[in-house]
């Protein structure tokens, strides 16, 4: 059965294109990122508040997904990028991405 992944990117706007890099996330983005991945959820959160080691970015984007055999969550985002818009908006030279993968059973109250 395959393992349950979690797929994190942290990002923020280039200067003066906030507006622009969220109708662009929000509107385009997140919907082509589940159509080229075959990912199964994807949703944005803005940070509001931390505590220990600063965040780098702003802006949260996690995507479900499972685990693929033979290629890793990161491949496959790389090679379907070519199916994609990309958007000037978007900060490509601080965006990063982290893929964590379940080792446990979820819990619910």
């Amino acid at each position: 059965m395959a393992k349950k992944q979690i797929v994190l990117v942290l990002t923020e706007p280039t200067e003066g294109e906030e507006n622009e890099f969220n109708r662009y996330y929000e509107d385009q983005h997140l919907g082509e990122v589940l159509e080229t991945t075959g990912w199964k959820s994807a949703q944005r959160f803005k940070l509001v508040d931390q505590a220990g080691c600063e965040c780098p970015l702003p802006y949260l984007a996690l995507y479900e997904t499972e685990a693929m055999e033979g290629k890793t969550a990161i491949e496959v985002m790389n090679e379907s990028r070519k199916d994609r818009v990309q958007s000037g908006a978007l900060n490509k030279k601080t965006a990063a991405a982290w893929v964590f993968e379940e080792i446990g059973p979820e819990h619910e109250p």
